[in-house]
Order: structure tokens, then sequence, then C-alpha cells
């Protein structure tokens, strides 16, 4: 049995409890952009050329695409040409694949895609956040696969990484 007392402390006790988690509010940000949009409101990605040795004709479109995609639908920046607060340069300078297993019998069982891509970034509101760096990105395939018939995929795969490096290397500042 409650005591009396326990009784009426709870009667207390109870509507303050609620009230306080009422007025507690957590909030997250999903993008996980750091910008901040008084100073910084355009951005300028310049066209990211293809200039690895062995090349796949749609790779170069397939990450500039997902570049001007991810900025466009994770923060509020302008994207104009050229002249951009924070802009964006760069090149794609590797797309290889390696031997990665062999089997029992001497051949190869498993293939690593990689794709390597240099980025320039300038941040003409801060200039201590400029970087030149690499980003790369593999994927792994079966060797009794041929690179054409998993390329399409694979290539999505990695470029979608590469972005998100990308872009929490430019403006998350993780």
């Amino acid at each position: 049995m409650v005591s009396n007392k326990i009784r009426k402390m709870l009667v207390v006790m109870l509507p303050l409890m609620l009230l306080a988690f009422v007025g507690c509010k957590v909030s997250y940000k999903l993008t996980g952009a750091s910008i901040d949009y008084t100073k910084v409101r355009t951005i300028s990605l310049e066209t990211f050329q293809n200039r690895a040795a062995y090349q796949w004709g749609p790779m170069a479109a397939m990450l500039n695409e997902t570049l001007s995609d991810v900025f466009i639908q994770q923060t509020k920046l302008v994207q104009v040409p050229r002249g951009g607060d924070l802009q964006l340069a760069g090149e794609i300078v590797a797309y290889d694949q390696f031997n990665k297993s062999i089997s029992s019998d001497g051949y190869s069982a498993m293939v690593q895609l990689k794709v390597t891509v240099n980025v320039r970034f300038t941040n003409n509101t801060n200039h201590e956040e400029d970087f030149e760096k690499q980003f790369s990105a593999t994927r792994d395939f079966d060797a009794s696969q041929s690179l054409e018939s998993v390329q399409d995929e694979l290539v999505t795969q990695i470029i979608k990484e590469i972005v998100e490096s990308i872009f929490n290397a430019a403006v998350a500042n993780w």
C-alpha cells in the first residue's frame, strides 16, 4: 500500500515531470553540412574531367551529376558557373582494376576496382579551409565476371562514396 505522503508527492511530481519532458526538444541536422549561410551563399562546381589512363566514358558525367545533386539536395547554396563563395574543381586521376586474391589454381579469384579523384576546394570566405587532396573508393567483384558486366553498378557505388567524402571534407567539417 502506498502511503498518503507518497501519493501526494506523486500527484505533485508527475505533472512537473511531464512538463519537463514536453519542454525538452532535440534537433538533428540530417544533411551534415555546417555552412554559415550569412557568409556563404554560392558554390561553383567546375566540370571534373576524366584524366585516368584507363577510361570508361560515362564516369565523368556520373561524377559531375552526383556532385551537383548532393549540393542541391543537402545545402541551400546556389550553384553558379564560376566565382562562387565555395569552389570545387578537380579530375578523375585513376580508374584501375587489380587482382585482389588468387585461387588455388593460380588464377584471379577476386578483382578490385578503384577510382581516385583529385579535388581542389577553395572557400573564398575562409581560405584556411582550402585543400587539395585525393579521394578514392574501391569495390570488389568476382573474377568470373567481366568488368563490363558489373562496371555500371560498381562505378555508381564508388562515385556515391567519393562524392559523400568530398561533400564531408568541403562543408561538413567532420
